[in-house]
């Protein structure tokens, strides 16, 4: 497909801020974040004073959003955490998938029928692939992050951390649209409370297509990796991390996978093991200097 012109994107940024959800601006016919990672920040506008995670330069300005949707055909993302919603992706079955393996509409349907309730009703956008996106608004007082897999398979959610596709932006596979134009509706109790409960379960950022196009391997070395972080015990939980992290490094340093996605992927996956953020972050961040310093050249691998 054709990018969506930059007036219809322009429209759906500012739709967006018009919300009060901030946004930011994805690469064109992509979902990833269009903006630099913190290894290359340049240190000037609005990293002057250090760098800016996307969540603190997303904004609901109509000025800026003009300056930047005039510049070229970027998607639209909304930041999640700071719009103050939690964002349910019900996600679709792909080929690899086993036959009969139900979907995540079918699957949060259930959880729904086990809690007693219905399908809640809220604002609805259909992404390219056919799957659901179903928006609340986060609870008051309660800093939800991103889960993957947690509630349901095929099921996840974006809030702090993450961020979604707003309708009027376009992949290959297609558009977003609005399935569903309701207000958005207050989390469920019922929701919250099972992505509140301690139960070891597994949170992560989003995993976007990496900057570069990434071969098929690289992905899933790096789920593998995570998971295998993640469900790691007490008692090796760090030298676990580091091992992993640098198993994926050399395919960041042949340009296979984005820095900063891997970085959040592990970060997320370390943290859900019952590592530190900050001890999470060293570990990560040293592992892939070595990784990218030591690496050989593909050929030789």
């Amino acid at each position: 497909m054709t990018h969506p012109h930059p007036s219809a994107l322009l429209s759906a940024a500012l739709a967006a801020a018009g919300h009060g959800w901030p946004v930011i601006p994805l690469r064109p016919g992509g979902k990833v974040p269009a903006l630099h990672g913190e290894r290359r920040c340049p240190g000037t506008g609005d990293c002057a004073s250090g760098h800016r995670t996307f969540e603190q330069r997303a904004t609901t300005d109509p000025a800026r959003i003009e300056r930047c949707w005039t510049a070229g055909p970027f998607n639209v993302g909304i930041a999640t955490g700071p719009a103050g919603l939690l964002v349910v992706d019900l996600d679709t079955l792909k080929p690899t998938d086993e036959k009969g393996t139900p979907d995540g509409e079918t699957n949060f349907l259930a959880l729904c029928e086990r809690a007693g309730r219905v399908m809640p009703h809220t604002r609805t956008i259909r992404t390219p692939s056919g799957g659901r996106h179903l928006y609340f608004t986060a609870p008051p007082g309660t800093r939800l992050t991103n889960t993957a897999g947690t509630l349901a398979e095929k099921v996840d959610t974006r809030a702090w951390g993450g961020q979604v596709v707003a309708p009027g932006s376009g992949t290959p596979q297609g558009p977003y649209a609005v399935l569903d134009d309701s207000p958005v509706a207050k989390l469920p109790e019922w929701l919250q409370s099972a992505l509140t409960a301690p139960q070891g379960t597994r949170t992560a950022p989003i995993r976007p297509t990496p900057t570069r196009q990434a071969g098929r391997l690289a992905d899933v070395v790096l789920d593998r990796e995570v998971s295998a972080v993640a469900g790691t015990g007490e008692g090796g939980r760090n030298a676990e991390l580091l091992r992993a992290v640098r198993a994926v490094g050399r395919f960041v340093a042949w340009g296979d996978l984005d820095r900063a996605t891997v970085e959040a992927a592990f970060q997320a996956g370390g943290e859900s093991a019952g590592l530190p953020a900050s001890e999470c972050r060293a570990t990560i961040r040293s592992a892939l200097d070595w990784s990218i310093r030591t690496a050989r050249p593909r050929e030789a691998a």
